[in-house]
C-alpha cells in the first residue's frame, strides 16, 4: 500500500511541479542518491518479458524434415529471467515492461503474478504483440536455431513509459536494463540512474543489441558480456573493428584461461577505460572473470542504500559470510599491486546440463540479488555462478526454487578443489579455505551426505 501511495504521489507531481522540483518536493531523500534506511529499496529491472517456445529433439535432428522431441511453453526474456531468479533468491524486484493482452501476455502476466510480485510497471495494451521467441536445441542443450519476434519491446517500452518510474528508479540500489530496450529508452533509463548515483547493470541480451552499449557506457557500473559481446562491445566503443573472435579449432580441447585472458584484455580494457566499473566477462565452461580498474577496494562497497535481507536472501547472506569471506578471492599480491585491470577468475563445476539457455540469466539474478543483500562483488558472483548451475540442471530458464544446500554444495567444491596458483597475469583463483575454519563447519551443516552424483559437463 505504501508503494501504491508513493507511486501516486510522484505520478501527481510530475503534472504539478517542474521537473527539476517534482521528485525533491516530496522525497527529497532520494535525489542524487541520497537514501534513508526507512525507504523500502527494491532492485529495478528493465527489459524484455517473452514467451519462450523451446524445441527439444530426443535424436539428432535432419534438414528438411521433422524430429521427434518435445516442445515447452517457458516464461522467458533476459530481463524477466533475471528478475525471476532475484525473487527466488530473496529479492524482490520492480520490473518495467510491456506485455499484450494475447495468449502470450496473458501467459505471462499470471506467472508473474501468481510469484506476487509488483506488476504496475508492466504496460499492458491490446495493440501491444508479446515478444515470443522459438528456439531448437541439440540433443546437449545449446540453442541450435532459433527465431526471435521482439519488436514490441523497442516499440511500446519507451522513454516516456519508463519515466512514470523515475523515483522508483532514484530508490533502487541498483538499475538493470537488457539491451533489448531501443536507443533511446536505453539512454533515458540510464540518464535517469545516473541522476540519483543509482548503479546501473549493463546486460547485452545478444552480440548484435550489444552495440548499443556505445551511448551509454559512461553511465554504467557493471556490464556482463559473454566472449563474442565483449568483442562487439569494444568495437562499438572504439569506433572501428579493432577486435576479432578468439579462432578455436575444432579438437574440442577447452583454451586454457591464461590464454583467454590474455588475447581478451586489450578489448576488456576499451570497456573500462570508456566508463564502465566493472566487466563481470563470462567463459562459458572456463567460468567467470571479474575484471575492474578500481582494483579490490571497489569490489568491497559498490551498492548503497540496500536493506537488510530477510527469508532466502537472509539465509543466503549469512551462508556466504560465514563460509566465502571476499578475502579468499583475492590473491594478496595481485591486491598490494599495480597490474590493470584488476582481475579475478572463479571457476565454474562440473553440472548435469538438462539446459543452457538461462544460465547467463540466472548468473547475472543470483549476483544482483546477492548485491542487494549486501555482499561484496566477489561474493555475489560466486553465489550468481552457484545460481547458473542450478539453472542449467533444469528444463525452465529459471529453477522452480533454489537450495541453500545445493549451494552449499557449491561452494564446498569451490573451496576444497580450488587452490592459490600464482601466476604472472593479474587473474587469480580462489583461495582454499583452511580445513576446520568457521565456514567450512558452517558449510558441513548444509551438506546432503553424500554430495549428489555430477556429470563432466559445465554450466
Amino acid at each position: 500500500m505504501e508503494n501504491s501511495s508513493r507511486r501516486r504521489l510522484d505520478s501527481l507531481s510530475r503534472h504539478f511541479f517542474q521537473p527539476h522540483q517534482a521528485n525533491q518536493a516530496l522525497f527529497p531523500n532520494l535525489i542524487r542518491g541520497i537514501r534513508v534506511n526507512d525507504v523500502e529499496a527494491d532492485p529495478v529491472i528493465i527489459g524484455g518479458m517473452v514467451l519462450d517456445i523451446q524445441a527439444s529433439p530426443t535424436i539428432f535432428a535432419k534438414p528438411r524434415t521433422t524430429t521427434p522431441g518435445k516442445v515447452h511453453y517457458v516464461p522467458g526474456g533476459v530481463a524477466r529471467n533475471i528478475a525471476e531468479c532475484m525473487s527466488k533468491l530473496g529479492s524482490k524486484p520492480y520490473m518495467i515492461s510491456a506485455l499484450g493482452l494475447d495468449m502470450a501476455g496473458n501467459m505471462l502476466l499470471e506467472h508473474w503474478r501468481s510469484a506476487g510480485l509488483p506488476m504496475e510497471g508492466i504496460r499492458k495494451h491490446q495493440d501491444i504483440q508479446t515478444s515470443i521467441v522459438c528456439n531448437i536445441f541439440d540433443v546437449d542443450g545449446e540453442v541450435a536455431a532459433g527465431v526471435a519476434s521482439v519488436e514490441a519491446i523497442e516499440k511500446f517500452l519507451t522513454s516516456e513509459w519508463i519515466g512514470q518510474f523515475k523515483c522508483t528508479i532514484c530508490r533502487a540500489p541498483v538499475l538493470m536494463v537488457d539491451a533489448n530496450l531501443s536507443p533511446s529508452a536505453l539512454e533515458a533509463s540510464c540518464q535517469m540512474a545516473a541522476e540519483c548515483s543509482t548503479p546501473v547493470w549493463f546486460e547485452p541480451v545478444s552480440v548484435t543489441k550489444s552495440k548499443r552499449v556505445a551511448s551509454v557506457a559512461k553511465y554504467i557500473t557493471f556490464a556482463s558480456p559473454n566472449e563474442d559481446e565483449l568483442i562487439a562491445m569494444a568495437n562499438a566503443l572504439s569506433g572501428k573493428e579493432l577486435f576479432h573472435p578468439i579462432q578455436r579449432d575444432n579438437t574440442g580441447i577447452k583454451c586454457p584461461v591464461e590464454s583467454l585472458f590474455r588475447r581478451l584484455k586489450p578489448a576488456i580494457s576499451v570497456l573500462l577505460d570508456k566508463g564502465i566499473k566493472v566487466v563481470v566477462l563470462t567463459l562459458g565452461s572456463n567460468g567467470v572473470v571479474v575484471c575492474s580498474k578500481e582494483g579490490p577496494g571497489f569490489m568491497k562497497n559498490v551498492l548503497v542504500g540496500t536493506k537488510k535481507p530477510h527469508g532466502f536472501g537472509s539465509q543466503l547472506y549469512k551462508l556466504m559470510t560465514e563460509s566465502c569471506p571476499s578475502d579468499l578471492f583475492v590473491n594478496s599480491a595481485t591486491s598490494s599491486s599495480k597490474l590493470y585491470p584488476f582481475a579475478v577468475h572463479l571457476p565454474t563445476l562440473p553440472a548435469s546440463v538438462a539446459r543452457l539457455s538461462g544460465a547467463g540469466d540466472c548468473l547475472v539474478g543470483g549476483t544482483m540479488a546477492s548485491l542487494c543483500a549486501g555482499l561484496d562483488v566477489l561474493q555475489s558472483v560466486a553465489a550468481g555462478i552457484a545460481a547458473a548451475k542450478a539453472a542449467v540442471e533444469v528444463e525452465s530458464n529459471v529453477p522452480a526454487e533454489y537450495s541453500l544446500a545445493e549451494i552449499a554444495v557449491f561452494l564446498q567444491m569451490m573451496l576444497d578443489v580450488y587452490t592459490p596458483q600464482p601466476k604472472s597475469y593479474p587473474v587469480n583463483r580462489c583461495c582454499k579455505c583452511k580445513l576446520g575454519s568457521k565456514g567450512n563447519q558452517q558449510l558441513r551443516k548444509l551438506l546432503p551426505s553424500p554430495p549428489p552424483a555430477r556429470s563432466s559437463k559445465h554450466p
